[in-house]
């Protein structure tokens, strides 16, 4: 039976502080998971969260490295 490919995942990085952003794009920054400056996490590569960062690409930046 052949194996199932695992997704391919993101690596994200909040850059920017939130502080005088609109609400609207602090809650998709949070909806992300971030919770910090400078935090880094890992997302599936899905049009949802391709989406959100669409919408945040001041803030959130793609780190190199990511596997998939």
């Amino acid at each position: 039976m052949p194996r199932k490919k695992s997704p391919a995942m993101l690596k994200l990085r909040l850059v920017r502080s939130t502080i005088a952003t609109k609400p609207k794009l602090k809650a998709t920054i949070r909806s992300l998971g971030f919770k910090r400056t400078q935090q880094v996490l890992e997302r599936q590569d899905t049009p949802e969260i391709r989406g959100m960062l669409a919408k945040v690409v001041r803030w959130v930046e793609v780190v190199e490295g990511a596997e998939g």
